[in-house]
Order: structure tokens, then C-alpha cells, then sequence
């Protein structure tokens, strides 16, 4: 340890995917400058659930060194394109948000300008037969190599997950701890947290701790009191239900989020099963009832029993504090709609990197981490409130809900400028693209009332041109593909169980 590096012991407490991202992470990356631990017990279960991710994997993964063949065969991936919104807008509605780029865009404007005008003339077909990555899908196509250019996630089993990366991390010399956390040692005066007491009295010191123990917050919630502030009101969803099934067919390349009377059904498709769960709130269905609509809609037989968790969307009011970092759902939760939550983690421990406290934890360094960390978190949010505020559908109380409730005046005003001018904007902070907020918008029948017209530039035919160029390049490109399920089988099929 050089002279003025005063952090050199780091103490993850939890295990899970958030732990184990973390250790693994930190391991990887500053791993000859630390001293390692992570304490956790097999006697606590973990969430486990969220088993769809975002592009941004693909990107922490190339940070980590890891082969994709070999993590997917481990975690018994397959890939993602995008999801598949049903029920949403209208009941008998579905559009796809994908992971892909809509046309091709100028420095003047999106290509969804010159589409919008095509359309007000009664030409240019749908929206989506100007993106590869939904074509593919709505095919079932996948490809990927070296010279191809494709948008995509996974999707994984969540648990196999966290031991693939607790080999990792533990072969780059991170202590693995099993126990029990009965205490938390604080500093008298500095209120630093300075070791976490096991039930079995072995006492684990550190000079920074990462808190991954879930929902229940245990050192910045519990001993640290860093205070919640509640989204209720906004994402009203609080308990899941979660089951697995068999398959029954050949898995699709993206996932399906279905909506019902009171929220909304997940289907995500993995080489040995299919994960299913019901999100919902508990003012307008009861346990039972949610427990009765998912064995109602699902495909295939379940291998597990279905089980409730219990959530409360919003996010800590700190996620750094004194000494203490936290990640995962200890941090917050926003819910699983847009499988934002592993995207969370990794560019949570990203940032601790860039960012890491070597001569000290202070208030200047956390407070600049609280700000990152918040702004996107709330960028998060309105795009996934933007989904219930926008739908038409008034046949239940639960929707009626959704449709006439206040928002937050950031997400208002992104509304309000598709609404008048037809702009949809990525800025500085925000996690999506401005593709994705232009697919959800419109698949919600948000439709905009101007917009730019640097299309009426081009002639008709010049128009018809460019439209026909996309369309036949991406009609060949998905005709030229082979189906997802065989190109999984031949990549990185999975050892059978």
C-alpha cells in the first residue's frame, strides 16, 4: 500500500448477482491494490429473477474479459433483441421496443421525421421495417460475428450467474466469507462502518464496505439510516410472483412483458426453461388472484413453485454514505420492466472503479457519486413510468389509475415535446437511446402533432429511394439468418442437466 492509499480493504456484504459483480469487478480491474472479501449465507436466499439485461452487458462483460460462449453456456443464455409489449396501449395491442437503430439518421434530424412525413402522404409501411434488430425478432432470426453489426442482450439464469462470477472473482484472489451478519461495528466519532460481527463471532474489518443485502438495506439502511424515497405513487407495483416452466417450443430472441388487469406478466426464454412472473399491485389484486391469473397464462409445466416478493419502488436517498456504498436492491429498485436492475449494478461498481476512494471515503467524493448515480436512476424512471402513463386502456381501476396520475415535471415535458414538435431526445445521462423512447412512445399511440420536415427536402421518388434501399437490405440481411434457436444450439448450447 503506497503512503497515501489509506482504502485498501474492501467488504462486500451479500453474495448474489450483485455481490458477486462487485467482487468480480473489483478484482478484475484493481485487484493488486485491494484486499478482497465477501461475506454471505447460504441460509439467505436471493431475489434471483431477473433474468433479461440490456445491451450495456455486452459492454461491462468486455471490461471483465469474458468469453461469451463461455458465460452463456454457464448461465444458460440465449440472446435478446428486444421485448415485446402486449396489452399495453390497448388491449390487443403489441409492439416491439428493440435494441436497434431505426434508419439512418442525419446531423438535421431523426429518420423518424422523414417517416412521419411519408406517412401523413399515406407511404412508408410501419415503422419497424426500418430496424434490423426488430425484424430479426418478430422472425426469430439471430446472428452475431466479428463483421456483423447487431444490438443485443441476454438473457440468463440469475443464479448461475452469480457462481459464474464468483469462479472469476475468486480466482483473482477475492476471500469468500460464509456466515451470517449479526452486527454492524461502527466508528464512535466518525460513524464510519468499521467490521461486520458474524453470528459465529468472527469479526470481518475493512476500511470500505459495499452493502449487496438486498432489499433489507443492511448497512446503509438498517445501521447507516440513509432514508428512502418512495415512487409509489409513480410505479405502484409492488410484489411479484415468480415461477419457472418447461419449454415448449423453440426460444425467441427477445422477451415478453404481457400486460393484465393490475400490471404486467414476464416471459423469458433460456436454453433449459422459460422464467415466467406476474408483477402487480397489491391494492387492486390480492395474492391469490395474481397467483391464479399466472397459472392461467402460462405455457408449459412448472418446475418450481411459484413465490411472492415483495418490493417498494424508489431509491435510497444515499447511495454512498461515510464509508459504505450500496448496490443492487439495497440501492433502490424501480422495477423489472425495462431489465434495467443488473445494467444498475454494473455501472454502479463501473463508477466506484473510476471513482475509487484510495486516500479516503469523504463527503465530496460521495456526494458526486450520489448525484451520478441519482440522475440516472430518475431518467430510469420516467422511462418506465412513461409506459403506464401513456395507455388508453380504462377497463380497469388499476388502468384508470395509471392514465390519470400526476408525473414527474421532467418526464411531463419530454411528453409534451413528442406531443407538439414530434422530439425524442437521448440526452447527456439518460440510459436510452433516442430509438427507444421514439418505440414506446409511438407503440403506445402517443402520436406527435408536428415535426421536423427536412423530409419534404428530398422528392418523392428520392424518398421512395431511400425507404426501399433500407427495407431490402434488412429483409436480406433477416432472410439470410438462421433461426435463434439454432444458432444458440450450434454457439453455446449448455451442458444438459
Amino acid at each position: 500500500m503506497t503512503a497515501d492509499q489509506t482504502v485498501r480493504r474492501v467488504v462486500v456484504a451479500g453474495g448474489g448477482t450483485a455481490g458477486w459483480i462487485a467482487a468480480a469487478a473489483l478484482a478484475r480491474q484493481l485487484g493488486p491494490l485491494l484486499e478482497i472479501t465477501l461475506v454471505e449465507s447460504d441460509a439467505i436466499g436471493t431475489v434471483g429473477v431477473g433474468e433479461a439485461t440490456i445491451p450495456t452487458h455486452r459492454t461491462f462483460h468486455h471490461l471483465m474479459g469474458i468469453d461469451e460462449r463461455d458465460f452463456m453456456r454457464a448461465t444458460k443464455a440465449t440472446f435478446k433483441l428486444g421485448i415485446a409489449f402486449e396489452n399495453w396501449a390497448r388491449r390487443g395491442d403489441r409492439y416491439i421496443h428493440s435494441f436497434g437503430q431505426i434508419g439512418k439518421p442525419t446531423w438535421m434530424g431523426e429518420f423518424y421525421n422523414v417517416w412521419l412525413g411519408a406517412r401523413a402522404e399515406g407511404e412508408g409501411g410501419e415503422l419497424g421495417e426500418y430496424c434490423f434488430e426488430l425484424q430479426a425478432a418478430e422472425a426469430g432470426k439471430f446472428a452475431t460475428s466479428d463483421k456483423a453489426r447487431i444490438n443485443y442482450a441476454y438473457h440468463l439464469d440469475a443464479s448461475l450467474y452469480a457462481a459464474y462470477l464468483r469462479k472469476l472473482a475468486e480466482a483473482q484472489g477475492v476471500t469468500r466469507i460464509e456466515g451470517r451478519i449479526d452486527t454492524v461495528e461502527q466508528d464512535g466519532e466518525t460513524g464510519d462502518i468499521t467490521a461486520l460481527v458474524l453470528e459465529d463471532g468472527q469479526r470481518i474489518a475493512g476500511d470500505l464496505f459495499i452493502d449487496c443485502t438486498g432489499f433489507r438495506g443492511l448497512l446503509i439502511e438498517q445501521t447507516l439510516k440513509s432514508g428512502f424515497e418512495d415512487w409509489h405513487h409513480w410505479l405502484p407495483m409492488d410484489r411479484a410472483l415468480a415461477v419457472q416452466t418447461t419449454s415448449v417450443g423453440p426460444a425467441l430472441p427477445y422477451t415478453r412483458s404481457i400486460a393484465h388487469g393490475a400490471g404486467w406478466q414476464w416471459r423469458i426464454p433460456l436454453q433449459h426453461r422459460i422464467g415466467n412472473g406476474l408483477v402487480y399491485c397489491s391494492d387492486h389484486c390480492s395474492d391469490d388472484e395474481a397467483r391464479d391469473a399466472l397459472l392461467a397464462n402460462l405455457e408449459g409445466e412448472y418446475v418450481t413453485e411459484p413465490r411472492v416478493i415483495r418490493f417498494r419502488t424508489g431509491r435510497r436517498q444515499q447511495v454512498w454514505k461515510r464509508n459504505c456504498i450500496a448496490l443492487g436492491l439495497a440501492s433502490g429498485f424501480v422495477e423489472p420492466l425495462e431489465s434495467t436492475s443488473i445494467h444498475l449494478i454494473q455501472i454502479g461498481i463501473t463508477r466506484l472503479i473510476q471513482l475509487f476512494p484510495f486516500g479516503g471515503a469523504n463527503p465530496s467524493i460521495a456526494r458526486h457519486f450520489n448525484e451520478l448515480s441519482r440522475n440516472e436512476l430518475e431518467r430510469i424512471r420516467d422511462f418506465i413510468v412513461l409506459h403506464y402513463k401513456l395507455t388508453e386502456r380504462d377497463d380497469t381501476a388499476f388502468w384508470r389509475q395509471c392514465r390519470s396520475m400526476d408525473i414527474p415535471d421532467s418526464l411531463a415535458q419530454r411528453i409534451a415535446l413528442f406531443r407538439e414538435n414530434g422530439l425524442a431526445y437521448q440526452a447527456g445521462d439518460d440510459l436510452f437511446r433516442v430509438d427507444s423512447w421514439l418505440q414506446v412512445m409511438l407503440g403506445q399511440r402517443l402520436e406527435p402533432k408536428s415535426h421536423h420536415r427536412f423530409g419534404a427536402l428530398m422528392t418523392a421518388d428520392q424518398r421512395r429511394q431511400v425507404f426501399e434501399g433500407i427495407r431490402t437490405n434488412i429483409a436480406r440481411a433477416v432472410a439470410g439468418m438462421p433461426s435463434h434457436q439454432d444458432f444458440v444450439d450450434d454457439y453455446c448450447a449448455a451442458e444438459p442437466v
